[in-house]
Protein backbone atom coordinates (compact mmCIF):
# COMPACT_ATOMS: atom_id res chain seq x y z
CA UNK A 1 0.00 0.00 0.00
CA UNK A 2 2.84 2.55 0.84
CA UNK A 3 4.23 2.23 -2.64
CA UNK A 4 1.33 3.50 -4.39
CA UNK A 5 0.78 6.72 -1.95
CA UNK A 6 2.89 9.23 -3.97
CA UNK A 7 0.81 7.72 -7.61
CA UNK A 8 -0.21 9.98 -10.02
CA UNK A 9 -3.06 11.89 -9.61
CA UNK A 10 -3.47 12.96 -13.31
CA UNK A 11 -6.37 11.62 -14.18
CA UNK A 12 -8.40 13.07 -11.20
CA UNK A 13 -7.02 16.92 -12.07
CA UNK A 14 -8.22 16.34 -15.86
CA UNK A 15 -11.44 15.95 -14.04
CA UNK A 16 -11.24 19.60 -12.41
CA UNK A 17 -9.29 20.99 -14.92
CA UNK A 18 -11.57 22.37 -17.11
CA UNK A 19 -14.28 23.60 -14.49
CA UNK A 20 -11.53 25.38 -13.12
CA UNK A 21 -9.94 26.98 -15.94
CA UNK A 22 -13.10 28.43 -16.74
CA UNK A 23 -13.63 30.02 -13.32
CA UNK A 24 -10.37 31.26 -13.59
CA UNK A 25 -11.48 34.35 -15.33
CA UNK A 26 -13.52 35.02 -12.78
CA UNK A 27 -10.87 35.29 -10.20
CA UNK A 28 -8.42 37.73 -12.20
CA UNK A 29 -11.85 40.10 -13.80
CA UNK A 30 -12.60 40.92 -9.54
CA UNK A 31 -8.98 41.68 -9.13
CA UNK A 32 -8.31 44.28 -12.10
CA UNK A 33 -11.67 45.67 -13.15
CA UNK A 34 -15.23 45.78 -11.92
CA UNK A 35 -17.82 44.14 -13.33
CA UNK A 36 -21.57 45.33 -14.11
CA UNK A 37 -23.77 43.68 -11.61
CA UNK A 38 -26.46 42.14 -13.98
CA UNK A 39 -23.76 40.24 -15.37
CA UNK A 40 -21.87 38.93 -12.44
CA UNK A 41 -22.42 39.78 -9.12
CA UNK A 42 -19.13 41.41 -7.51
CA UNK A 43 -18.81 39.25 -4.03
CA UNK A 44 -16.12 37.61 -2.82
CA UNK A 45 -18.18 34.13 -3.39
CA UNK A 46 -18.21 34.53 -6.56
CA UNK A 47 -14.66 35.60 -7.30
CA UNK A 48 -13.34 32.41 -5.46
CA UNK A 49 -15.54 30.58 -8.09
CA UNK A 50 -12.52 29.20 -9.16
CA UNK A 51 -11.52 27.66 -5.96
CA UNK A 52 -14.38 25.60 -5.31
CA UNK A 53 -14.60 24.37 -9.02
CA UNK A 54 -11.90 21.88 -6.89
CA UNK A 55 -11.86 22.31 -3.59
CA UNK A 56 -15.78 22.18 -3.16
CA UNK A 57 -18.50 24.80 -2.19
CA UNK A 58 -17.41 26.56 0.38
CA UNK A 59 -14.47 24.92 0.05
CA UNK A 60 -15.86 21.73 1.98
CA UNK A 61 -13.56 19.58 -0.31
CA UNK A 62 -14.23 17.54 -2.98
CA UNK A 63 -15.58 13.65 -2.91
CA UNK A 64 -12.59 12.68 -5.06
CA UNK A 65 -10.40 11.86 -2.03
CA UNK A 66 -7.73 14.45 -3.30
CA UNK A 67 -9.05 17.87 -2.94
CA UNK A 68 -8.79 19.20 0.53
CA UNK A 69 -11.17 20.92 2.48
CA UNK A 70 -9.83 24.58 2.89
CA UNK A 71 -13.17 25.96 4.86
CA UNK A 72 -12.86 26.81 8.07
CA UNK A 73 -9.18 26.23 8.31
CA UNK A 74 -6.83 28.93 10.32
CA UNK A 75 -6.45 32.11 8.28
CA UNK A 76 -3.18 32.56 8.41
CA UNK A 77 -2.67 29.35 7.08
CA UNK A 78 -4.54 29.75 4.00
CA UNK A 79 -2.84 33.20 3.20
CA UNK A 80 1.02 31.16 3.72
CA UNK A 81 -0.32 28.33 0.72
CA UNK A 82 -2.04 31.10 -1.34
CA UNK A 83 1.63 32.74 -1.14
CA UNK A 84 3.59 29.37 -1.50
CA UNK A 85 1.73 28.37 -4.42
CA UNK A 86 2.08 31.98 -5.84
CA UNK A 87 5.57 32.05 -5.42
CA UNK A 88 6.84 28.67 -6.42
CA UNK A 89 7.12 27.11 -2.88
CA UNK A 90 4.64 24.50 -3.13
CA UNK A 91 4.51 23.20 -7.02
CA UNK A 92 0.84 22.30 -8.44
CA UNK A 93 0.60 24.24 -12.16
CA UNK A 94 -3.01 25.11 -11.79
CA UNK A 95 -2.78 26.60 -8.13
CA UNK A 96 0.33 28.88 -9.38
CA UNK A 97 -1.53 29.92 -12.78
CA UNK A 98 -4.20 30.72 -10.63
CA UNK A 99 -2.67 33.01 -8.31
CA UNK A 100 0.50 34.19 -10.32
CA UNK A 101 -0.92 37.77 -10.67
CA UNK A 102 -2.82 37.92 -7.76
CA UNK A 103 -1.74 40.87 -5.15
CA UNK A 104 -1.07 39.98 -1.20
CA UNK A 105 -4.22 42.08 -0.64
CA UNK A 106 -5.84 39.91 -2.53
CA UNK A 107 -5.02 36.60 -1.10
CA UNK A 108 -5.59 37.53 2.40
CA UNK A 109 -9.39 38.42 1.34
CA UNK A 110 -9.53 34.76 -0.28
CA UNK A 111 -8.12 33.84 2.85
CA UNK A 112 -10.08 35.55 5.25
CA UNK A 113 -12.91 34.21 2.96
CA UNK A 114 -12.45 30.35 3.20
CA UNK A 115 -11.35 30.58 7.17
CA UNK A 116 -14.66 32.47 7.97
CA UNK A 117 -16.98 28.88 5.87
CA UNK A 118 -17.98 26.24 8.33
CA UNK A 119 -20.19 23.87 6.31
CA UNK A 120 -20.56 20.59 8.15
CA UNK A 121 -17.85 17.65 7.63
CA UNK A 122 -18.80 14.32 6.08
CA UNK A 123 -18.51 10.95 7.45
CA UNK A 124 -15.13 9.67 6.64
CA UNK A 125 -14.18 7.78 3.63
CA UNK A 126 -13.32 4.14 4.35
CA UNK A 127 -10.20 3.38 4.80
CA UNK A 128 -8.21 -0.25 4.01
CA UNK A 129 -6.26 -0.71 6.95
CA UNK A 130 -5.37 -3.46 9.52
CA UNK A 131 -5.40 -2.83 12.79
CA UNK A 132 -1.74 -3.13 13.90
CA UNK A 133 -1.59 -0.33 10.57
CA UNK A 134 -3.88 1.99 12.76
CA UNK A 135 -2.48 1.65 15.79
CA UNK A 136 0.75 2.68 14.71
CA UNK A 137 -0.79 5.48 12.91
CA UNK A 138 -2.78 6.45 16.65
CA UNK A 139 0.69 6.26 17.75
CA UNK A 140 2.58 8.86 16.00
CA UNK A 141 -0.17 10.78 15.91
CA UNK A 142 -0.74 11.50 19.96
CA UNK A 143 2.55 10.42 21.30
CA UNK A 144 4.96 10.88 18.49
CA UNK A 145 8.38 8.31 18.25
CA UNK A 146 11.53 9.74 20.41
CA UNK A 147 13.66 7.14 18.64
CA UNK A 148 13.43 8.87 15.36
CA UNK A 149 13.05 11.97 17.29
CA UNK A 150 9.43 12.87 15.85
CA UNK A 151 7.11 14.65 17.74
CA UNK A 152 3.40 13.92 17.83
CA UNK A 153 1.11 15.86 15.86
CA UNK A 154 -1.04 16.94 18.39
CA UNK A 155 2.04 18.98 19.69
CA UNK A 156 1.78 21.32 17.04
CA UNK A 157 -1.82 20.72 15.61
CA UNK A 158 -3.94 20.55 18.46
CA UNK A 159 -5.11 17.92 21.00
CA UNK A 160 -8.39 18.04 19.22
CA UNK A 161 -6.40 17.92 15.39
CA UNK A 162 -8.03 20.70 14.49
CA UNK A 163 -5.89 23.21 13.63
CA UNK A 164 -4.09 26.10 15.66
CA UNK A 165 -4.67 29.80 14.50
CA UNK A 166 -3.60 31.69 13.07
CA UNK A 167 -1.51 29.23 10.55
CA UNK A 168 -1.47 25.73 11.62
CA UNK A 169 -4.09 23.63 10.29
CA UNK A 170 -6.22 20.99 11.19
CA UNK A 171 -5.05 17.32 10.27
CA UNK A 172 -8.63 15.33 10.66
CA UNK A 173 -11.52 15.87 8.14
CA UNK A 174 -8.80 15.50 5.08
CA UNK A 175 -8.66 12.77 2.31
CA UNK A 176 -6.06 10.26 3.22
CA UNK A 177 -4.73 10.33 -0.43
CA UNK A 178 -4.35 14.02 0.26
CA UNK A 179 -1.89 13.50 3.29
CA UNK A 180 -0.04 11.01 1.46
CA UNK A 181 0.86 13.62 -1.38
CA UNK A 182 1.77 16.37 0.52
CA UNK A 183 4.02 14.00 2.70
CA UNK A 184 5.67 13.19 -0.83
CA UNK A 185 5.91 16.53 -1.87
CA UNK A 186 7.86 17.48 1.42
CA UNK A 187 9.83 14.29 0.84
CA UNK A 188 10.84 15.01 -2.67
CA UNK A 189 11.35 18.70 -1.84
CA UNK A 190 8.36 20.17 -4.24
CA UNK A 191 6.63 21.88 -1.51
CA UNK A 192 8.51 24.20 1.26
CA UNK A 193 7.79 26.72 3.53
CA UNK A 194 9.70 29.55 5.02
CA UNK A 195 13.09 28.42 6.90
CA UNK A 196 13.17 26.68 9.19
CA UNK A 197 10.91 23.96 7.52
CA UNK A 198 9.53 22.03 10.70
CA UNK A 199 7.37 18.81 8.36
CA UNK A 200 10.50 18.73 5.83
CA UNK A 201 12.35 17.56 8.50
CA UNK A 202 9.78 15.74 10.03
CA UNK A 203 9.04 14.05 6.59
CA UNK A 204 12.59 12.68 6.11
CA UNK A 205 12.39 11.12 9.69
CA UNK A 206 9.26 8.84 8.89
CA UNK A 207 9.25 5.73 6.72
CA UNK A 208 6.83 5.56 4.20
CA UNK A 209 5.42 2.62 6.28
CA UNK A 210 4.75 5.48 9.35
CA UNK A 211 3.04 8.05 6.70
CA UNK A 212 0.79 5.66 5.47
CA UNK A 213 -0.01 4.19 8.84
CA UNK A 214 -0.37 8.14 10.03
CA UNK A 215 -2.41 8.95 7.33
CA UNK A 216 -4.96 6.02 7.69
CA UNK A 217 -5.41 6.80 10.96
CA UNK A 218 -5.75 10.50 10.46
CA UNK A 219 -8.72 9.80 7.80
CA UNK A 220 -10.88 7.71 9.67
CA UNK A 221 -11.43 10.07 12.42
CA UNK A 222 -14.83 11.78 12.57
CA UNK A 223 -14.73 15.42 12.98
CA UNK A 224 -16.57 16.75 16.07
CA UNK A 225 -19.96 18.96 15.50
CA UNK A 226 -18.90 22.51 15.53
CA UNK A 227 -14.77 21.85 15.27
CA UNK A 228 -13.35 25.18 15.23
CA UNK A 229 -9.01 26.01 15.56
CA UNK A 230 -7.85 26.24 18.83
CA UNK A 231 -6.97 29.41 19.89
CA UNK A 232 -3.49 30.77 19.79
CA UNK A 233 -1.05 29.84 22.16
CA UNK A 234 2.24 30.71 23.59
CA UNK A 235 3.14 27.33 24.15
CA UNK A 236 6.35 26.48 22.52
CA UNK A 237 6.74 24.05 19.51
CA UNK A 238 8.78 20.98 19.71
CA UNK A 239 10.57 22.05 16.52
CA UNK A 240 11.15 25.33 15.27
CA UNK A 241 8.34 26.97 12.45
CA UNK A 242 9.31 29.35 10.13
CA UNK A 243 5.64 29.53 9.15
CA UNK A 244 4.17 30.01 12.54
CA UNK A 245 4.52 32.76 14.92
CA UNK A 246 6.36 31.81 17.75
Amino acid sequence: MASLMFSSVASRTARTASAALLALSTLWIAAAAPVHAQQLPDTIAQRVAACTACHGKEGRASSDGYYPRIAGKPEGYLYNQLTNFRDGNRQYPLMTYLLDHLSDAYLHEIAAYFSAQHPPYPAPQPVEATPAVLERGRALVMNGDSSKKVPACIACHGQALTGVAPAVPGLIGLPRDYINSQFGAWRNGVRRARAPDCMAQITQRLSLEDINAASSWLAAQTVPEGARPAAATTVKLPLPCGSVAQ
